[in-house]
């Protein structure tokens, strides 16, 4: 099957990267394409739930796994690609500063100025990048990150005083978050931004992805269930999708140690040349945004091809 054109048929928040990641399209054409997420499908949807005291749900995080919040329903826009100036997108982001606080078990700060764990705050750091609300509370954010940052080179919800091992979620969390903030802050950055984040994936790297150094054996069975969004959950794709990011922004080639990794993407290749969608993680949502487990997925076929082709394995 022609497997891009199926792509093509997809919500605008796949179509849009489709056509930057994989056909190269002129940036007039993908910025008109990306400009629908916000006024059309998903992204439209997901804008339309948030109420006038800028919660979704609610909940700055959302309760028992509930992912009907502000948290999870920013991540999700930033993955859609959203346009962040688009005007609907400010309107909501002005709501959430004026009226999102965590708990006061969670710190009870201002959203964008993150709460007391690592793997929410990577979260909440990225989604401060992308839509443009970078402040002293993003450098705080920072500074608790790096001091955060374990021998081992990773990170762990848990506080330091009482872990010693890295979890690999967390440790996603908070790249994609310090990649985020590279990216927008550039050479303002401090030196030690970068160096934690090149050594948080060298924890990453030393397991090519999903191993144990201890035995070779894959860390938890669950890495290999691709889902989206993600959420905090760490699977093999969403490494590699971090990495491809990572390494076009470093202008790096690709590490051999990804190697493994991208081999078991690639076994989880349908015959159609797709990739199906993973068993969803637990937690209420307001709608689904992929496709019913086990079927054609086109958030994870496009995330697929277009690692494979950074890797040069399309």
């Amino acid at each position: 099957m022609d497997v891009i054109r199926w792509l093509l048929e997809s919500d605008p928040g796949v179509r849009w990267q489709v056509m930057r990641d994989l056909q190269g399209a002129p940036d007039d054409e993908v910025a008109a394409e990306r400009a629908r997420v916000a006024v059309e499908g998903f992204g439209a949807r997901l804008l339309d739930l948030q109420t006038d005291d800028g919660y979704w749900g609610g909940e700055a995080y959302g309760i028992d796994g509930d992912r009907r919040s502000v948290m999870w329903t920013l991540q999700s826009l930033r993955r859609l690609g959203v346009d962040p100036d688009a005007a609907a997108v400010r309107t909501a982001i002005d709501r959430v500063r004026a009226g999102v606080r965590f708990s006061e078990a969670d710190g009870g700060r201002p959203f964008f100025d993150g709460e007391v764990e690592a793997c929410v705050n990577g979260g909440v750091l990225a989604a401060s990048a992308y839509f443009g609300v970078l402040g002293d509370g993003a450098d705080a954010m920072v500074a608790e990150l790096l001091d955060g940052q374990l021998d081992d080179g990773g990170w762990n919800c848990e506080p330091i005083e009482e872990s010693v091992r890295s979890s690999f979620d967390s440790t996603l969390c908070v790249l994609e978050g310090l990649l985020a903030y590279e990216q927008v802050v550039g050479e303002a950055a401090a030196p030690a931004v970068r160096e934690a984040r090149l050594r948080g994936e060298e924890y990453l790297l030393e397991r090519n992805l999903f191993r144990r150094r201890s035995t070779g054996g894959i860390v938890l069975e669950r890495y290999e269930n691709f889902i989206f969004p993600p959420y905090w959950v760490y699977d093999v794709l969403r490494a590699l999708d971090h990495f491809r990011a990572a390494g076009i922004a470093d202008g790096t080639p690709p590490d051999p140690r990804i190697g493994p990794a991208v081999d078991l993407l690639l076994s989880h290749r349908r015959d159609d040349g797709r990739w199906s969608a993973g068993e969803p993680w637990n937690g209420e949502v307001f709608f689904r945004l992929d496709a019913p487990a086990g079927e054609p997925s086109p958030f994870n076929t496009l995330r697929a091809l277009r690692v494979l082709d950074w890797a040069g394995r399309a």
